[in-house]
């Protein structure tokens, strides 16, 4: 590919998105293309029609999902499923009839069984049951994932998926309602610590195990993808290294700066127990993870600390 190639970038105004933006500009790429939800509705068949026919970019990143964690997935079941489905579904189909050189496909790992072995390898993929706190999201990216080997397979395209661990990073989701574990809690010891170092109530045991990933090492994997051709549809995207959520609870109160009591609500779900990537896969091509625990955490609370005032209190990557 050549530093003009035409890139768009699905859901560029996101965290991912703008981090994948960021990360291919520093590196020289100049005709980068991004669209809001207000000029685009990815949702819209015809419009996403449209757009490729106007546009006809070389290479597209699909960072565009509607996104939430437990809660979100709980309380708003339909959306989760129907508006990935159609994002994901007119994304891919509109790229095979424009002959878009390169598709990267992201996903999560929570398409992965509830109970796989673990660290969890590609290859269990539809092997078992899926996490029921998060299945509707989960099944709507094993779609996007089989669509992208099916074209790969059908049509000799090259399709790529990559399923990142729990991300973190700039412009995360803070949003109590609506979040994933690490930013609520962020937000969560951020408020008490202003508020004479109140009590944190934290949901679950804090047993579980969870991976993490700063969502700058993610961008850097896409580039790496975009830049080489991988032998394979299917990639893991992490560190290989996991946390307890009670000790990733700890490290944060650390870095934040809390000094009240924390509270463990057993009556709340705790999710998967343990969801460890096998990134193997990916090392093998060349390319690994950069950015420890700590240091993106340290990063991640000044982001935060620097916008807190100017947060939406929902949001939804389109």
């Amino acid at each position: 590919m050549n530093l003009d190639s035409k890139i768009y970038i699905a859901g560029h105004r996101g965290m991912v998105g703008s981090a994948i933006w960021k990360k291919l500009s520093e590196n020289g790429f100049t005709n980068l293309i991004g669209k809001t939800s207000k000029e685009l509705d990815l949702r819209n068949q015809s419009s996403v029609e449209q757009f490729f026919l106007d546009e006809k970019p070389d290479y597209v990143i699909d960072a565009a999902a509607r996104v939430g964690g437990i809660l979100a997935n709980n309380d708003f079941p339909y959306q989760f499923l129907i508006e990935n489905l159609q994002i994901q579904n007119n994304l891919i189909e509109n790229s095979l009839k424009n002959d878009v050189q390169k598709f990267i496909f992201l996903g999560s790992s929570c398409i992965y069984p509830k109970f796989a072995p673990q660290p969890l390898k590609e290859e269990y993929l539809l092997t078992d049951s899926l996490e029921s706190t998060n299945e509707w999201y989960a099944i709507a990216k094993i779609t996007g994932v089989k669509l992208c080997e099916s074209v790969r397979k059908q049509y000799g395209k090259d399709y790529v998926s990559l399923m990142p661990t729990n991300l973190y990073g700039d412009r995360d989701n803070f949003d109590l309602n609506t979040s994933h574990v690490l930013p609520a809690i962020i937000r969560k010891f951020h408020e008490a610590k202003n508020n004479n170092h109140s009590p944190v109530t934290l949901w679950g045991s804090g047993k579980p195990f969870r991976e993490f990933l700063h969502v700058n090492d993610l961008a850097e994997a896409v580039l790496f993808s975009l830049q080489n051709n991988l032998k394979e549809n299917l990639y893991n995207v992490g560190t290989g290294v996991d946390i307890t959520i009670f000790d990733l609870a700890y490290l944060v109160q650390k870095i934040v700066g809390h000094e009240g009591e924390i509270i463990w609500d057993s009556n709340k779900p705790d999710g998967t127990p343990r969801k460890l990537l096998d990134v193997s896969k990916l090392k093998n091509e060349g390319w690994e993870a950069k950015i420890d625990l700590a240091t993106g955490l340290k990063s991640t609370y000044r982001w935060f600390v620097d916008n807190v005032e100017n947060l939406k209190e929902v949001k939804i990557d389109l």
